[in-house]
This record gives C-alpha cells, structure tokens and sequence, in this order.
C-alpha cells in the first residue's frame, strides 16, 4: 500500500506516497525523481532559487534593485516554497490523485554504506510492486508519470517488466495496461554505449549538486550495457503498440559547475518517437528544469499545456493489442536451446555421500525451519550452508538434493552445481540460469508460456536462441511467480566458484523473487552452498556453518572408522583419534591422509603409521605441498601433468592428456594410439601417477581430467604454491608454462603428421566422407585436434608473457597447420584458403598478443579471399575485442594519410565499448553488410561499415543494398548522416537505391546531410534530380530549417538548397517557426547563414512563431551573445524591436533576463530609440526587474539611467522614489 504524507509540507523520502488524495479521482499522476534526487525537493521551487521567480504582484523598487537586502531575504523566507504536484497541479489537472515515489541510491552520499546494493532493475522492481499495490482497489485506473532525469530510466524498465508479467503475476501488468503516458524531464535515452553515456550523466548531475562521485556507488547502480541496450530498442516498440502520450522537456540551460555546459544535451534528452513524442525546452538548467514558482511562471505554463493536452488526447476504453503466442514448436526449440553441453557435470562428480555421513542435517533445527512453511515469511526460503575449503559442502549438498528428490514427491526439485574448472556455462549465472530454468519447463511444461514475454520479432534461423543474462533472469522469475500451487525446491552449490559480481546479481534476484512469492504464497525454496568468502549478506535466510557442528565431526569419525583400514588394535584406533583431532572439520583433508596412511599400511609399515601421520602438515594447502614435494620422482613428469591441467584453454580428456604429457617426456614414442598396449585403465593409472594423486577422471558423459578440488588450484596459484614448490622455473611460470605446452603441441603434430594420409583436396566439410575422416583421426590421434586448435593459443599466451615467438613463427609451416585444421572443421564456411595470411588467422582467434609483437608493418585492412575478408572484420564476426584493439593500434602506428577508418581505430583503441558484435553470420560482400552492420549499436554499426567504405559492391544484382532496418533506415540514409561521401556515391551510382526513401518520422537522407552540414551529400543529392529539397518532417521542418538550425559552418549546404529555386526560404514548421527563426537561435551564431536568408528577399524577419517570439527574440535568447545577428536583423528596418510574445516578453525583457549578462544586446536595443524599457509582461515584471533578479548589476544600472534621463517609471513606482 502507498503512505499518505501526514503533513502536507513533508513528503517522505523513499516508498510510494499519496501527496493529493482526491475521493474519486479520474486519474493518477505519478512523480519519480532521479539518482540524486528526493520525492519532494526535486519538484520544490523556494523563493531565491535561480530560476525566474515570476510573480503576479511587482515587488517595490528597493528590493527589485538590491536582492540581496535582507528584506528581500526575509520575505522570501516568509512565503512557503512551491512543491507544485501538490500546490500547482490539482488545479491545472483536477480529479487527479497525485503520487510520489522515493529511493535512495547512496550515490550522492558523503558517508553510508560502501556499495549501493539496489540495482535500477531493483529500484525499478520494487516501484512496480508498491504501485500496484497502491492501484489494487482501481487498477484500471488511467495513470501518468512524470519523471526527471536518471528516474526516466527506473520509469521506462518498471513499464518494460510489467509488460512481461503473465499468468502468476498478472497482476502486475495491470501497471502497463493502465498507464497512458510520460512527461520526461532531462532524461537521457540514446548512445551506441548506452551504459557509458548514463555513467557520464549520473556523474554529471552528482558534479553539479556539489558532491563527490562514488565509482563503486555508480558503477553498481547503473545495469550493464547489454540490459540499457534491450530496454533502449524495447521500450520503443512497446510505446507506440500502446499509443503512449510522450513529452520530453529538454533543458535550454547549462550548469555553472560545469562551466555552463548541459548535464543532458538535445540528441540524448527525447525518445525520436516522433509519431507519438512532443520535445519541447524549459527555460532552466538540469537541476530546475522541473521546479516552478508558481501558475504564471512562464516554464510551467508550457507544462500545464503539455499536461491538458496530454488528458485530453487520453484514449477511451483503450483494449491493448494482444501480443501473439509462439507456437508449441518454437517454444519447443526454445526450451531446447536453453541446454548445454555437461549440464549436470559436475554434479554426477561430486563424490557420493559415505553410507554413515550426512544423515545429522535432516534433524537439524536451520534445515527443518527451512523445510517448514509457517516459517517461510521469516526466511523468505532461502538457507545458506557455509564452510572451509575442503569441508564437505558439495556432498553435503548432493546428499540433501538427493534426500529431496527421495522424499518430496510433490515437489519439483531443481539443482545447479557451479564449477570453476568446467567450460563457460558450467562457472556462470548464464549456465545457471538455463540449467534451472529447462529443469523447471521440463517439470512444468505450461509454464513455457513465459517464452512469449520475449517479443521475438525476428525468429532465429537455427531455432537456437543466443540468450542474455538479463533474459534468462526475467523467464526464471516469471516461472517462479507462475508456479500457482506448485512447490519449488532449489540446490545452488559453490557459489564462490562463479564470479562475484554476478553472485551478486543473481542473489538480489533471488531475494526479490523470493519476497515476491511470499506474497503470493507460492513456495520457493533455495539452498545455496558456498565457502565464507566473498562475505554476501542476505536480508532474510538461515545460515548452517559446517565447522563446529557435531554431526559434521562425527561424519569425520565415521568415515576415518570405516575407511582407515588399519585394524583396530588400541594404537589404530589412537591414530584414528588423532586423525581427526587433527583434520579441524577439513573433509578432503581426511580423505588424503586416509589414502596415504591405508597406503604405508599395505606397504607392511604399521610400526610407522604414527611417525608418518605426524610427518603430515594439519593445513590442507601444507598437506598439497607435502605431497608435490615429498620426493623427486618422475619431478619433470609431474610439472608437465600439472601445467596441462592448470593452463590447458579447455579441460583434457584422459587420452588427449596422456599424449599430451607423452609428447614433453618421450615424444619418440608417439604414434597413432595403440589401444591395445595403452588401454583405458593404464591412462587412468599414468594420470593418478604423474599428478601424485591430485588429478582426477570426471565421471561425467565426456570425461575430462581436472584437479580433485578446486582447493587444489587454489593452493598452486592463489598461494602462490607453484613458485614455492618449484622456484628455479622462475618468475614467469605461467609464460614458461603456455611455452612448454605449446612446444608439447608441436612435437606432438610435427610426429603425428607424417603419418597422416589426407586427401587433396579434402572432402567439403559436411559430407560423409569428411565425417569418416575426421572421425578417424580422432580416434587414431586423439590429441591432434587439440593440438593444431590451440598451439597458436599457448604461443600468444607466451608472447604476452614476455617470451619472444620470432623464432616460432619464422618457422611456423601455415599451410600445413591449415590443412590440418580444416580437417576439423565441421563447417565449410569456416575452412580457410590456402592463401590465408597468419595475421587473419590470429585476428579471428583473438590472439592480440602476437599482432602486437609481430605484424607493426601489416595492414588490418589487407584483402583476401577469406570468409571475412580481411583481419579487421574478422576479429569483429568473432567478437575477438582484444585483436579489434590490437589491429586498430596497428593502424594508428602506421604512416597512411588520417581516413574515417583511422579516426574509428581511434575510437576503438580507446574504449573497446564502442567496438560492435557482427556476429558470425556476418558476411562483407553480401547484403548483411548493409543492413547488419547498420544494426549494431545503431550509428556505431553504419560508423563502422561506412569508415571500410572498402566493400565491394560485386554481384550487385543479388544484393538488397536499399534493404531498411526496423525504423525504415536504409544504408544511404546512415552514409548521408554520416559523412561518407565514397559511399554514398557509389550506393547513387547502383541507382538501385530511393534517395528520397522517408523513416517513420517522414525524415530523408537529404535531412540528415543537411543537418550536419556535408555539402557534398546534399549536392550529391540534389543532383539525382529525386528529391524534394523542401519536404517536410512530422514536425513540419524542411532540411532548410534543419541545416540553419545545427552548424556553424553548413552555409555551403544552406547555399545549395537555396540555389534550387524549390525551397521555400519561410516556411513555418508546426510550431510557426521560420528557418530565418531557427538560424537566429543557432547557439553558434553565424551571420553569413542568417545573411543568405536576407538575401533572398523572400523572408519576414519579424515573422512571429505560435508562442509569439520573433527572430529576434530567438537571438536575444540564445545564450552567446549574438549581437552581429541582432544587428543584422535591426538593420533590415522591417523589425519591430519591442514587439511581445505570447507571455508579453519583449526583446529587451529577454536580454535583460540572459544568464550570461548580455549587455551588448540591450544597448543594441535601447538604442534603437524603439524600445520600452518600462513595458511589463503577464506577469508584471519589467527588464530591469529581470536584470535584477538575474545579478546583472550593469544591465540594472544602465536601465535605471535611462530611466533616470527619460523620468519614465518602472513598475509601478518613478526612479526619484
């Protein structure tokens, strides 16, 4: 429910809250505030605040003059400040209920907590709950928001996942079925780095308010780039499938903490829905751009105009469109596509309970206040098992997962194993994610009606999904909140073996799932298992710390009783006692030091078995470096076997390790595997041997060797064990380490080879033939594959380790390794010519350590006849972000001339954020590069595609060059937008393309040429004889108005639509607004332009726009001391210099008002002899009383001497007064 404010001057600062309740209000208007903002202040205007302070009654001469008396400072603090939601806007909108809705971030905290724990997705969340629970009595009741600055972000994601709420939480879509409309204020929307530019705006508001900026506040505030991207190309759609009403202010004003710069600057501040948007400017900088003085204050009238208009275009009895369902079978392959390889892995390795282990946690009092419903309001289902490396806590967790699945028969039981030393999905919330959410579908098959939340426009061709983090999260919380009367049962094991971050992430998730299906009594619960470390603090849960407890110590004694088989004379059982005296809870230390001693006792060394366990170190690492140390056998043996497992770029199977550790200690005896002679059971012996038992066979579908705990890699390289243990292979063990594995990999392949029959030339990849090959050779050389995949990995691991590889890749034999490396390729598409260079190869596996070593005289750009073509695109298709960055300083570090493709390594080289993901279906030479890469990131992607003007236009006629992307933008329309004239030519030369083709918003290529000012495109253009040089946007603009309003320099462009004869040099837009209008309130100020429209004879340069204001009013007002254009527009005759707007402002109203005191202007003015500097707007007030109000003590005494020289009065009194 939402709290009433229980006095009216008070709004509290967080939580929803009634600030004008109304008996049977019509509609709601809800204000949410920014990062740095509070639910009241933010929408407070106090007298003395710096913004125009209009009021209905003048005030007397002396505190108009000096308003820094302290009368003037007395009265102002007698009169109540101005919170106009409650004070202004029931008047303005009646039968409104008015709310406001708080959060604290901490971001503009000078002390408090180290890390902001809500997220905007958690802000955004918890507003959506309060809100709808606030509206449960009327839920369809139409709704508003009004949203300043950062707030418009939390606004647009609270919408996005109420749309997404189906089945269990379909109450909560009640939110975005009745919402109508948003007024925006300062809020930004756009970028190609979406993230960076919100962190560049939040650190910007933070400057501006005075305070410090937090990084870490900021940093864990803001969602990921990939979360901003989805809601920026989401939120769109969902606007006009909703027919949302939209108003963005942007704010007119700059800050003087940042040096009067805009915190947001016009291209960010409005959504460019223009078929449902209105933009329009508040007179204020970022921080009063939504605080008003009162109903005649000027900026709030436009507000109050925007509101009513805004009720009034209100849809009745609005039915939303239904979304369409996907198919049984698209959800089919969805739910397919959510599993991976080695999904349960590491949960089938985990070592089962011993049959007398475990069995204490079933009477546990944390485990059955967990298992008990009357106490789940209390915990909120989650308990929390926590220990030491190496105490139990897996098998502790398999053995609860299968107590579970034994006794809870009505419960659908999920579980997911994390694992540090898997593949990428089996050590990431993504891997999570997909595992319990295709256990959960795969339980409950209905509930894959959630798959119909994605919005998926475009089907992918595979059927198989390249799904998000963010995605997965929304479909997991959507099935849980769907369960009805299902019950849930979760097991997350090793939480500290997935990245911090996203446990993190995922465990606010879960507390918010969590809190949610309390409320709706559905039954969710979630074991986690973790060690102490990283300390994460859950609001509400139970926690079980195994060390200490006695069941656990006595699970301990009851595993040395059984498998310490060394008799059970009276010193066995003392040596049983001291055993686990000295174990200290450490379970896998007991398991060695039992292998070990059962080991001396079949040996016949009983009388030593004392001596012996004294001898072992009590710590698990000390007991690790014991056993590597503990003799030199087979020592080269062992580093090698050790190497392998720690650096090898996936996990070995048995055999590929056996022939790997084979090529370093006796490559003269490779050759194809001899099953016979090296059977299965030998490996399994040679691995136990050379790790000296600290590698193990996995048991899982494909078995991989991995260390038999992660405590193991912990000790080696955490601890800094391998430089202890073997110090003499210096400090650089990890290079030295990627060099002997990469010389492993060459023996093994230079041996192997020779022995090899490929055909030439090989059979096409896909064919039956290729199959039997490669099937094969995989099984005669089970290491070749690894081998000729990644040797080119290890040398570029070496090399940025600081170990040279010019001797390896003069001798590397290329074509050999690409004959072979074709052979396993199962795709044709990705088989490499035999004209392939090395540098393609190393961009396409992303080895920036060896193109920045080695290729300084090489050309990113340099052609071929490869899938990609050339390295630069190549590294792009496959995402290989470090090779894109090493090939851009590649062509910074050459000599050739600056070209756009220089100035976007540039940009690369820099912040790799900007760099975009073409995906590997991409393909250059055919119609993906003109559609895909417009795509990505947007103008990034055109940026991209249009600096490597390079592509060939071959095969013209099979390619769709003019093909539009979904706001109908076509490839002309970006390289006319952005300055490629190479390509735009010769996209006009194909003539195969609509010069003329109108976006949604009615906008040309001839639009966007014109706005920023590129002459060549606009001639170009023209010259095509196919356009319309005067068309008008939806706002009623021509590219006339548009180049006259942008740049300082497009006289050029403004010259050559003018020399068409067909432009109407005065045409008014929508809003009255005449070119000649829209060049004099050009903050560049450029005479020339505004002289080009003189000239033509065909303008009124006191043509007056629907608010009133002539050009010259617009040049006064436009902040950067115009005076050669007020100037030219008096020395013209035909102005009328005093002439009122709409809000009875004159010329010299405005200029006396400038914030940066232009002086210059109001002698202009006054010395046209014309002027009235006694005149009063609406309001009252005269120029002096804004010069005044303003500080502009020059402005107040040169008007208070005309005043005096003419004896004329101001205000309402005479200057002798």
């Amino acid at each position: 429910m939402c709290a009433q404010a229980r006095h009216p001057e008070i709004i509290p600062a967080t939580g929803l809250t009634v600030a004008v309740p109304h008996d049977n209000p019509t509609l709601d208007i809800v204000f949410v505030h920014g990062f740095t903002g509070h639910p009241e202040r933010t929408w407070r205007h106090k007298r003395g605040d710096s913004d125009h302070d209009e009021t209905s009654e003048p005030q007397c001469k002396s505190r108009r003059l000096n308003p820094f008396s302290t009368a003037h400072r007395d009265k102002d603090s007698a009169h109540s400040a101005v919170f106009w939601p409650r004070d202004l806007l029931p008047t303005t909108v009646p039968n409104t209920r008015v709310l406001t809705y708080g959060y604290d971030t901490h971001i503009r905290h000078w002390a408090g907590p180290p890390v902001c724990r809500n997220t905007v997705r958690d802000i955004a969340w918890d507003f959506l709950v309060a809100l709808e629970a606030g509206r449960r009595a009327e839920p369809a009741r139409p709704l508003l928001f009004v949203v300043h600055s950062l707030g418009g972000i939390v606004v647009k994601e609270l919408l996005r996942r109420s749309s997404r709420c189906r089945q269990g939480q379909s109450h909560l879509r009640s939110v975005f079925e009745s919402a109508k409309g948003i007024m925006f204020f300062g809020t930004p929307h756009d970028g190609a780095d979406p993230r960076g530019i919100l962190h560049h705006i939040a650190e910007l508001v933070i400057k501006a308010m005075g305070f410090k900026v937090n990084e870490q506040i900021v940093n864990s505030l803001l969602p990921s780039s990939e979360r901003l991207g989805e809601l920026r190309d989401e939120f769109g759609p969902l606007a006009y499938e909703q027919r949302w009403i939209i108003h963005s202010f942007q704010e007119q004003l700059g800050t003087k903490a940042l040096n009067g710069r805009k915190v947001v600057e016009d291209t960010s501040s409005y959504l460019n829905l223009p078929a449902i948007e209105t933009t329009e400017h508040i007179g204020r900088n970022h921080m009063d751009i939504c605080r008003f003085s009162g109903p005649e204050d000027i900026e709030y009238k436009k507000v109050a105009a925007a509101l009513r208009r805004m009720i009034a275009n209100l849809p009745e009895n609005q039915v939303p469109n239904p979304r369409p369902s996907l198919t049984p079978e698209q959800r089919r392959q969805l739910r397919g596509s959510l599993r991976f390889d080695q999904i349960d892995a590491r949960h089938m390795n985990i070592q089962s309970a011993h049959a007398k282990t475990c069995k204490w946690l079933r009477n546990k009092d944390e485990y059955l206040d967990w298992l008990s419903p009357s106490k789940f309001s209390d915990h909120h289902g989650f308990l929390w098992v926590k220990g030491k490396p190496g105490t139990g806590k897996s098998t502790l967790m398999k053995f609860a997962l299968a107590q579970a699945r034994r006794s809870k028969k009505d419960c659908v039981i999920l579980s997911f194993f994390f694992d540090a030393r898997g593949e990428e999905l089996e050590k990431t919330t993504a891997g999570m994610y997909r595992s319990l959410l295709l256990q959960l579908l795969e339980s409950i098959p209905e509930l894959d009606a959630v798959f119909d939340s994605l919005c998926l426009t475009v089907w992918p061709q595979s059927g198989q999904m390249q799904w998000s983090v963010e995605s997965l999260k929304d479909l997991f919380e959507q099935a849980v909140q769907s369960l009805g009367q299902s019950r849930v049962v979760c097991f997350i094991d090793a939480l500290d073996e997935c990245d911090e971050d996203q446990i993190r992430d995922m465990l606010s998730s879960f507390e918010r799932v969590g809190e949610l299906a309390v409320a709706s009594n559905i039954c969710f619960q979630v074991c986690f298992s973790s060690r102490h470390y990283p300390y994460i603090t859950v609001a509400r849960g139970l926690e079980l710390v195994l060390e200490g407890q006695e069941g656990h110590d006595q699970d301990i004694a009851n595993y040395v009783g059984s498998e310490l088989k060394i008799g059970h004379s009276k010193v066995a059982e003392e040596i049983r006692a001291e055993v686990q005296a000295k174990a200290s809870s450490i379970f896998m230390w007991v398991v060695l030091v039992v292998d070990i001693l059962n080991k001396e006792y079949d040996r016949g060394r009983i009388y030593a078995l004392r001596k012996r366990l004294r001898e072992i170190p009590a710590g698990l690492h000390d007991l690790f470096r014991d056993i590597l140390t503990r003799d030199e056998r087979d020592r080269h043996e062992l580093i090698l076997c050790i190497q392998w497992v720690l650096y090898a770029k996936r996990p070995l199977r048995p055999e590929e390790l056996y022939f790997a550790v084979l090529a370093g200690i006796d490559p003269e005896y490779l050759g194809p595997w001899n099953r016979e002679v090296a059977t299965f059971a030998i490996i399994q012996r040679f691995i136990l041997d050379s790790s000296k038992g600290l590698a193990e066979i996995t048991k899982s579908k494909t078995p991989v060797v991995r260390f038999i705990h992660e405590s193991v890699r912990d000790f080696l390289l955490k601890d800094n064990g391998l430089r202890e243990i073997w110090p003499d292979l210096g400090d650089r063990f990890h290079g030295q380490s990627h060099e002997q594995l990469k010389e492993c990999c060459l023996k093994y392949t230079s041996n192997i080879v020779v022995t090899l029959r490929l055909p030439e030339p090989l059979p096409k990849a896909p064919s039956d033939d290729a199959v039997a090959l490669r099937d094969s050779t995989q099984q005669s050389c089970p290491f070749l594959e690894y081998a000729i995949r990644n040797v080119l990995y290890h040398t570029d691991k070496a090399e940025s380790d600081g170990i040279s590889q010019s001797g390896f890749l003069r001798s590397f034999n290329l074509q050999s390794w690409i004959n072979v490396d074709n052979l396993f390729e199962q795709f044709e598409t990705r088989r490499h010519s035999s004209e392939a260079s090395l540098l393609y190869i190393l961009a396409e596996r992303n080895l920036a350590g060896l193109i920045k070593a080695h290729f300084a005289t090489s050309s990113p750009l340099e052609s071929s006849q490869e899938r990609y073509e050339n390295p630069f695109f190549a590294a792009l298709a496959t995402g290989s972000t470090d090779a894109v960055q090493a090939l851009a300083d590649l062509e910074l570090r050459s000599t050739n001339p600056p070209t756009s493709f220089r100035r976007l390594c540039q940009s690369y080289s820099k912040n790799p954020n900007q760099i975009p993901r073409l995906g590997l279906d991409f393909c250059p030479s055919k119609e993906s590069s003109w559609v895909k890469l417009a795509q990505q990131g947007e103008a990034e992607g055109a940026r991209l595609f249009l600096a490597l003007g390079g592509v060939d236009l071959v095969d013209i006629d099979l390619v769709d060059i003019d093909a539009k992307e979904n706001s109908g933008r076509t490839s002309l329309y970006w390289a006319a937008g952005n300055g490629h004239e190479g390509i735009v030519k010769r996209l006009l030369i194909t003539c195969k393309v609509k010069p003329d083709a109108k976006v949604d918003s009615r906008v040309t290529p001839l639009f966007w040429a014109a706005k920023n000012g590129y002459r060549a495109f606009v001639k170009l253009l023209l010259d095509t004889g196919k356009v319309d040089p005067d068309a008008k946007d939806d706002s009623g603009r021509t590219p006339l108005s548009w180049a006259v309003a942008n740049h300082n320099k497009g006289e050029a462009s403004i010259k050559l639509l003018l020399d068409t004869g067909k432009v109407d040099p005065d045409a008014k837009d929508n809003s009255g607004r005449t070119p000649l209008s829209w060049a004099a309130a050009n903050p560049f100020q450029n005479k020339v332009i505004v002289k080009l429209l003189l000239d033509t004879g065909k303008v009124d340069p006191d043509a007056k726009d629907d608010s009133g204001r002539t050009p010259l009013s617009w040049a006064i007002a436009s902040h950067n001391k115009g005076e050669a254009i007020i100037k030219q527009l008096l020395d013209t005759g035909k102005v009328n210099p005093d002439a009122k707007d709409n809000s009875g402002r004159t010329p010299l109203s405005w200029a006396a008002a400038d914030p940066y005191c232009n002086e210059a202007a109001v002698k202009l003015l006054l010395n046209t002899g014309k002027v009235d500097p006694d005149a009063k707007d609406e309001s009252g007030q005269t120029s002096l009383f804004w010069a005044a109000e303003k500080r502009h003590m020059d402005i107040v005494e040169l008007l208070q001497s005309i005043c005096e020289d003419t004896g004329s009065q101001i205000g309402n009194r005479s200057c002798s007064d």
